[in-house]
């Protein structure tokens, strides 16, 4: 899909991901203090419902899970969708989900070379906005995102259920 050559001098794949790559993606998104609360596999927990969304974002063409690999190893990870809506004159939307990068291959150019590819895609697909989300207390995060031309625009609410 996309060859990305990194600072560390190493080479990463960004390609779709497949089954297969659902435990390593996991792992990521547990791996940091946020995810660790949400997401897990160890102790006995079960991968079928991630497996279970999993298969409903690959049968849906309007959603795309990739991941990056470094020796075939998933070391990075979003989601993409796109989101039809009246707004903006019935404009399309992108939504990038769900970013992790691993620990030894942050600031090396992965996760800016990730979000350029989504932003690809967005236009591609004829997007006419690029949205995403971040924790609040993301503080790195948010200066990752404001150096790749994003903007903080709009105050977010959830509701969890």
């Amino acid at each position: 899909m996309k060859t990305i050559d990194l600072s560390n001098g190493l080479t990463a794949e960004l390609r779709p991901a497949v089954t297969e790559d659902v435990y390593p993606i996991v792992a990521l998104l547990a791996d940091d203090r946020l995810g660790r609360t949400r997401d897990r596999i160890d102790g006995g927990e079960s991968l079928e419902p991630y497996l279970t969304a999993f298969a409903s974002i690959d049968a849906d063409p309007a959603h795309q899970l990739v991941v990056a690999t470094v020796d075939g190893v998933v070391v990075g990870t979003l989601q993409f969708s796109v989101l039809p809506g009246l707004a903006r004159r019935g404009a399309l939307r992108a939504q990038i989900e769900a970013v992790r990068v691993a620990g030894g291959y942050r600031s090396a150019g992965l996760g800016a070379a990730m979000i350029n590819w989504a932003i690809e895609e967005a236009e591609r697909r004829e997007c006419s906005l690029v949205q995403l989300t971040t924790d609040k207390s993301r503080a790195d995060a948010h200066r990752f995102y404001a150096r790749l031309g994003f903007t903080a625009s709009h105050e977010g609410f959830k509701l969890a259920l």
